[in-house]
């Protein structure tokens, strides 16, 4: 895919950029940007071509992404000190995070992409769809919503029994897999050691609740607490 065809969307194409881009691919993780997906606050997302499949590759952007509020999740976490006021380092260090806090939640038996690799910052991950990326939960409600709901709390207990809370679950961060939960964006899931892990968690259940009884499920914060605890 051409650059120029990317210029307009915040400058994600910087020299850095490109020089891991280069890299990545040339270490055969894929062949080339096909076509965005999302332009989000802190990342553009791509998908790539892989032989006859596809991969997703995020690539969180230097110069506009909110490295404060990114420090506000990782100091927090032991696996990450000395960051502050390092501007680049707080953002590699967080899409450094989200590779392994993935495999952290693939180790766990959840519904999430799995990471294949990542450099500075840009991560490669297995796309989740057949043919195009599936689409998040604020686009396509469930058929079942119950199924859903019950299939997404399984899951998110698996996380918490394997040590973590995602702190960041809305239906901007699940997709619908053919009425199947998937979890994305996992760099803010934080270990439950961290100081602000019951925070992270009464959000999550906020969310959840706030989302679901939309569609009609009778629930509430402190149901999906203790569903997610156990």
């Amino acid at each position: 895919m051409r650059k120029d065809k990317f210029k307009t969307m915040k400058n994600v194409f910087d020299d850095h950029a490109e020089k891991i881009l280069f890299k990545l691919m040339s270490e055969g993780h894929f062949e080339g940007l096909e076509s965005p997906v999302l332009i989000g606050k802190e990342a553009n997302i791509f998908t790539a071509r892989k032989g006859e499949g596809k991969v997703i590759v995020k690539i969180y952007r230097l110069e506009t992404s909110d490295f404060r509020k990114m420090y506000e999740y990782i100091r927090y976490d032991t696996r990450y000190l000395g960051l502050m006021k390092k501007k680049r380092l707080i953002i590699f260090s967080w899409c450094q995070r989200e590779f392994r806090n993935l495999l952290k939640a693939r180790e766990a038996g959840l519904n999430v992409p799995t990471p294949i690799a990542f450099k500075d910052n840009i991560l490669v991950m297995e796309m989740i769809g057949k043919d195009s990326p599936a689409p998040q939960l604020k686009d396509k409600h469930p058929k079942n919503p119950e199924k859903f709901y019950n299939g997404l709390l399984d899951n998110l207990a698996s996380l918490y029994s394997a040590g973590f809370v995602h702190g960041d679950v809305s239906e901007f961060n699940i997709l619908n897999d053919n009425g199947t939960p998937v979890i994305i964006d996992f760099s803010q899931a934080s270990p439950l050691r961290s100081a602000n892990s019951k925070e992270l968690l009464e959000r999550d259940a906020r969310n959840i609740s706030r989302f679901f009884s939309k569609l009609g499920i009778d629930t509430e914060k402190e149901e999906v607490m203790n569903r997610i605890i156990g």
